[in-house]
């Protein structure tokens, strides 16, 4: 097959002697010459001919300047295109025996029409294997050589680290890196396990105090926490970076949740603070603003996973609270100050009756007015008066225009019981009188008000007490030991449920009887129980009553329907046979399931409050308290320097038991009921701490 070289082209076919033939020289070179000249200097590529078939000579004979065109095929293409197209393809070696000068001689080829020298991306430094070439590849063949290197110093990093603990890790705060898996876990356990049969100390807001790590069932899953701990990252930048900085990882807990949230849920008592309302008192006349604080509680579905990891580290553990915020804001103290209190004190009001008219003085507002944190009302505080403040002030002025109404009691003074009849009165209605004062008070002088009259009919009829069958007295019990503000609470609670009669199949509610218990309502502050600590609430001491009343309604017979003992043991009260009430929360529920009704009769004196039950016999009850197991000693509470605070030894929980036992009279048969009952350990308070 015979090889065609460019038209124009220093080289020839190889198969032909005319390849080293030289080219005759012209007198003058035309510009398409000069091209073919300049294209011989580099090499140049054989492109197979592809026209129709000719003679040899003219295919293979160069073009002449100046001498005319051998005839050609239609269609085939023009020297300087073919040239092109040479030059396009590529490099080919380059011809010996000369330049494109002509044979022989050392000149070099003319210079190109457009000035340029050669170089650049055609010139002689423009192929491959250039020196411009080699030194584009030389930083390519250093980045190259540089990521080599690099993998293989991170193969021989891993194989190396292979077995043994990644470099930079600690186990809750135990630095590990480097050491194999079974020293790794050695050295862990001797420093962490000793901490699973200590107490653990742990920091709620205020609050610090100690949990029993074994009694919450602390533990490591040691298997599991290295192989957490011991995997080598394939990460080459965490592999680098391990160098310089450290992982530190928790350890994985053996621990039942369960027990966690237990030993957490008694701390609650301790720890939770519930908001504080803002409200308006009154020094005088003058109004003083109280403003509302954030409350809080220990969240225990938080705190058990932080008790699970951190207990490891032997340090404090800060228990997560949970921020209570109260319904009222400041800006509602300061609106009602100067819309409500101030005006409200600012005249007296006369109470109009029905012929005699009555004065409320501004030091008896001061007294009887209250403020309710309302949600839905703007703003959110409600002004209430107290009905009781208001009577005891208007009651003397106006009770020529009321007759008294009586209920029908049980004279009790006897060996049997006797009926006293009811009476139905006419007097004021102070609550209905009250609501329509309320809207006066933020009026200008003069003000007045017209006192709400209704009939009074018997609550308790005659004819209602005879047709339940109350035979005589059924139980009786009574406390004591309570302080004087406490013993106002007691006594107000006793009065609203003196006489109550609970008909047969009815259940008889605390609450329902007593809430609200706040200032409008006659109750005042007083001693409570909070946070696990003393402090000051109002209603604080009807829990006495609940427990009195508790006992009286356990040796009657009744069925225990709800109470719940305090969270702490209180000496005067038996154990695991008592009973305390919280707001709506927590009540004191029990049912009369006999055939005839019975009355509850309250005795209150100012140092013991005695519950009596009357109806008809059914039961002969007793009681046994089971031995106190389950000890569990106090632990420390600090109190900060500036808050409420009564000091306080503390007293260990523990775990009883009551059984009663209730024998029928008429049929002789016998049931026994028994309750356990845990009791937290009382705090050691510390104050000022």
């Amino acid at each position: 097959m015979t090889r065609i070289a460019t038209a124009g082209s220093a080289a020839a076919a190889t198969s032909s002697p005319a390849v080293n033939r030289p080219v005759a020289a012209a007198a003058s070179v035309d510009p398409v010459t000069v091209r073919i000249r300049a294209a011989a200097d580099r090499p140049t590529q054989v492109i197979p001919a592809t026209a129709p078939a000719s003679p040899p000579a003219t295919q293979n004979r160069p073009s002449i300047p100046g001498s005319p065109s051998p005839a050609r095929p239609a269609g085939a293409a023009d020297a300087p295109t073919v040239v092109a197209a040479a030059a396009a393809a590529g490099p080919t070696p380059e011809p010996t025996g000369g330049t494109a000068g002509g044979p022989g001689t050392d000149s070099p080829p003319p210079a190109s029409p457009n000035g340029q020298d050669g170089d650049g991306p055609n010139g002689p430094d423009g192929g491959d294997g250039s020196p411009t070439r080699r030194r584009r590849r030389r930083p390519l063949l250093v980045a190259a050589a540089v990521v080599g290197l690099l993998a293989v110093l991170y193969v021989l990093d891993l194989v190396l680290g292979s077995g043994t603990m990644p470099r930079g890790v600690s186990v809750a705060g135990q630095h590990v890196g480097g050491l194999s898996h079974e020293e790794a876990e050695a050295q862990l356990r001797a420093t962490i396990e000793p901490r699973a049969s200590q107490a653990v100390d742990v920091t709620a807001g205020d609050v610090r105090t100690r949990i029993d790590a074994a009694a919450a069932g602390l533990g490591v899953d040691w298997g599991a926490t290295i192989e957490r701990a011991g995997v080598q990252p394939l990460n080459p930048v965490t592999r680098i970076t391990s160098f310089f900085t450290d992982r530190d990882f928790d350890v994985v807990s053996s621990a039942d949740d369960r027990a966690i949230a237990a030993a957490l849920e008694g701390l609650a008592p301790l720890v939770d603070k519930e908001p504080t309302e803002g409200t308006v008192r009154f020094d005088g006349l003058e109004p003083v603003p109280v403003m509302p604080e954030d409350g809080h509680r220990l969240d225990v579905a938080a705190a058990v996973p932080v008790v699970e990891t951190q207990w490891a580290r032997g340090g404090p553990i800060e228990l997560p609270l949970a921020v209570l915020h109260p319904t009222t804001t400041a800006d509602d103290v300061r609106q009602v100050v100067d819309s409500v209190a101030r005006p409200a004190v600012s005249a007296p009001v006369t109470v109009t009756g029905e012929g005699a008219q009555g004065t409320l003085e501004p030091a008896d507002i001061a007294k009887a007015l209250t403020f309710r944190a309302d949600g839905a009302a703007t703003p959110r505080l409600v002004p209430e008066l107290n009905p009781d403040v208001v009577s005891d002030a208007l009651a003397p002025q106006l009770a020529s225009t009321e007759k008294p109404g009586r209920d029908a009691t049980l004279d009790v003074s006897g060996p049997t019981p006797v009926v006293v009849p009811s009476q139905d009165g006419r007097g004021i209605d102070y609550p209905a009188t009250l609501k329509a004062m309320v809207p006066v008070l933020t009026t200008s002088a003069p003000r007045q008000v017209a006192a709400v009259y209704g009939d009074e009919p018997a609550k308790v009829t005659t004819e209602d007490i005879e047709k339940l069958g109350i035979a005589g007295e059924i139980s009786t019990f009574t406390t004591g030991g309570f302080a004087a503000d406490s013993g106002r609470n007691i006594k107000r609670a006793a009065e609203q449920i003196d006489g109550t009669i609970v008909k047969p199949g009815e259940t008889f509610s605390l609450n329902k009887a007593t809430n609200p218990r706040n200032a409008a309502n006659g109750y005042v502050e007083a001693g409570i129980i909070e946070d696990g600590h003393p402090a000051r609430g109002v209603g604080g001491g009807v829990s006495q009553v609940a427990t009195t009343l508790y006992n009286a309604a356990y040796f009657a017979g009744m069925v225990d329907v709800a109470h719940k003992e305090h969270s702490f043991y209180i000496g005067r009260y038996p154990v695991a046979r008592e009973a305390t009430v919280f707001d709506d929360v927590i009540d004191l529920r029990f049912r009369n399931d006999g055939p005839t009704g019975v009355l509850i009769k309250t005795i209150w004196t100012p140092s013991s409050l005695t519950v009596k039950i009357f109806g008809t016999k059914r039961y002969e009850v007793t009681s046994t308290t089971g031995p106190r197991t389950n000890e569990v000693p106090p632990s420390p509470v600090t109190i900060p320097a500036g808050q409420p605070c009564s000091p306080s030894q503390g007293a260990p929980g523990f775990t009883a038991s009551d059984t009663r036992t209730l024998r029928n009279i008429q049929t002789g048969e016998v049931r026994t009921e028994k309750r356990t009952v845990h009791y937290n350990p009382s705090p050691i308070v510390i104050c000022g701490g």
